[in-house]
């Protein structure tokens, strides 16, 4: 029987190992002998290192895990139809007092099947409502799903006041207009989670425990140089957003046409009789 698989190893740890072993089983004098005692001794000194690795790193990401404030968000879409509202919340989550001198954005990028009015944006950051930059800065409200681009928003959440660390932010977003369909009548349309994006004058243990990589972005809406932003990693209640847009049926193209040119028609006829009824001409120039 072996004599090194009857020996109890007693767990020990750091440097100590290395002198215990050599404590427990001394070297031999004799060189065949020493042979075998270091064949012996040293797998055992790596068994140990490698126990005292693991327990280093096992301990470490406990502590990290244990400590470090989960970063919440969640979408919705509010109100009904073409026209929507979309909610943002997010919950840092975070015991720092410092977090209240941070500010919190989003990067929401919209498919071709949704637009931001840049007018109605406009309007909004007059009445200090809602703070967004589009990139890029023109938008064609008027093109169809199928002939747009996609967009991303930089949106600048507020605090929230029923909530502490939390921060909000509401969007109009607004669809556009589908090719028919053959089946249900309905398009979908996948809205997918923000980049979230953290900008603080001082770091301090929260942040810097989130992954993050650093991005540059404009300070503000009404300041815009460049600053240094924390983009986050975090684990959203919702992945993705996916709202249904009513478009038409491709066998109602025949009947839509010609409805569409005997209204057409109507309404020209009618607009020209009350031009002639009641302009001031007479009706031999009508004739003519």
């Amino acid at each position: 029987m072996d004599c090194w698989s009857d020996m109890a190893i007693p767990p020990l740890t750091g440097f100590q190992a290395d002198g215990a072993l050599l404590r427990a089983f001394p070297a031999p004098k004799d060189l065949k002998m020493r042979s075998q005692w270091k064949e012996g001794v040293f797998p055992w000194k790596s068994i140990l290192a490698f126990r005292v690795f693991l327990l280093v790193c096992t301990t470490g990401n406990l502590h990290v895990q244990a400590t470090c404030p989960d970063i919440t968000v969640t979408q919705q879409l509010l109100k009904e139809g073409f026209h929507r509202d979309l909610l943002t919340k997010v919950e840092l989550g975070a015991l720092d007092e410092a977090i209240e001198g941070c500010t919190v954005a989003i990067k929401q990028h919209l498919p071709t099947g949704l637009y931001v009015d840049p007018y109605e944006l406009s309007s909004l950051q007059q009445h200090n409502l809602t703070d967004a930059l589009l990139i890029p800065d023109t938008v064609d409200v008027e093109s169809p799903e199928y002939l747009a681009t996609e967009l991303a928003i930089l949106v600048y959440m507020k605090p929230d006041p029923q909530c502490a660390h939390c921060f909000r932010a509401t969007l109009p977003v607004h669809c556009r207009y589908h090719q028919p369909t053959e089946d249900d009548g309905k398009a979908v349309v996948v809205l997918r989670s923000p980049e979230i994006l953290i900008h603080c004058h001082k770091s301090f243990p929260s942040v810097e425990c989130w992954k993050h990589s650093e991005v540059e972005a404009p300070c503000s809406v009404r300041n815009e140089r460049t600053c240094h932003w924390n983009n986050v990693k975090y684990k959203p209640v919702n992945k993705e957003v996916i709202l249904q847009v009513p478009v038409g049926l491709k066998q109602h193209g025949a009947l839509v046409c010609v409805v569409t040119l005997l209204t057409t028609v109507l309404c020209s006829s009618l607009i020209l009789t009350a031009v002639c009824k009641h302009g001031n001409f007479s009706l031999e120039h009508c004739s003519d």
